[in-house]
């Protein structure tokens, strides 16, 4: 069922870098994008934000066996005409891919901003992922966070109170909260000791969160499986490693602890509920 919050055009973010560990958010996108068939409408001149030593360009073959180099860089991009017919609400989705920038921060965000305001974006879902002391065993959490009030009183998010070193994604959320664009970002905690390799399981949470947020289904492909055989893969990994192992099962016995402990107040929650309801009665 769709969120009419979200209906209108919607431009879903990721960069590739220091906001997305385990490449989380940066795979939901790609995945997006491929089966979406999306265009490229617009991209940045890789020479005014990039440093080529510290983000590579990379050269492959192309179709015709041509040696072809790839810089890095952003894009923005629009769900094909093909993927509209299949649902009208994929053609207000657009999607911007690439790597953080190096330098010119300022710069960028102002050219992203341009073509934010040209496409007539109405929100903005920004998608990040982060090294966390969480197990691999258990479900990923993905937490909401907003620079918009609006955003937050409609979606119950508290304010965040983290001061410290930011990626461009906050860079950008202040932009878009003084011109007025409502955004919001999809955090996956990610193993900070598998969070060097790409995480389907991060990708996936994300998408499932994406989706209950836009109120649309997406064809999930082979993730859930992709998930399933990542986690096995560390299971395996931390059954010849015994250091690995005594580590994943405290951090288990931390997760469940305080699983337990939220519970517990939201039982205790609801107990005072049934208990204010039950005085309600008594006087009327």
């Amino acid at each position: 069922m769709a969120n009419p919050f979200f209906e209108g055009r919607t431009l879903i973010v990721a960069f590739e870098g220091w906001n997305d560990a385990a490449e989380g958010a940066s795979g939901l996108v790609k995945h997006l994008v491929l089966q979406l068939d999306a265009d490229v409408i617009a991209a940045v001149d890789p020479e005014d934000y990039y440093d080529f030593q510290f983000s590579r360009p990379t050269v492959a073959n192309d179709e015709d066996g041509q040696r072809e180099i790839s810089w890095p860089g952003a894009e923005l991009l629009r769900s094909s005409k093909a993927a509209a017919e299949e649902n009208p609400r994929f053609s207000d989705l657009y999607f911007l891919l690439g790597n953080e920038p190096a330098r010119r921060w300022k710069t960028f965000s102002a050219e992203i901003m341009e073509f934010i305001e040209d496409c007539e974006i109405d929100r903005v879902i920004f998608l990040g992922a982060v090294p966390s002391d969480s197990p691999h065993t258990r479900s990923i959490r993905v937490s909401r966070s907003s620079q918009s009030a609006k955003m937050r009183k409609q979606l119950a998010i508290e304010p965040s109170e983290y001061e410290g070193p930011v990626g461009i994604i906050s860079v950008l959320a202040m932009s878009l909260e003084e011109a007025g664009i409502p955004s919001v970002a999809l955090w996956a905690p990610v193993p900070h000791y598998v969070h060097n390799s790409p995480s389907p399981k991060a990708t996936f949470a994300l998408l499932v969160e994406l989706e209950t947020l836009l109120g649309l289904q997406f064809n999930h492909g082979t993730l859930a499986d992709d998930a399933f055989a990542w986690e096995r893969g560390i299971d395996e990994l931390a059954e010849n490693d015994e250091d690995l192992a005594t580590y994943v099962s405290q951090l288990e016995s931390a997760r469940d602890a305080a699983d337990e402990s939220a519970g517990s107040a939201e039982s205790l929650a609801l107990e005072f509920e049934r208990f204010l309801a039950q005085e309600d009665e008594g006087k009327d």
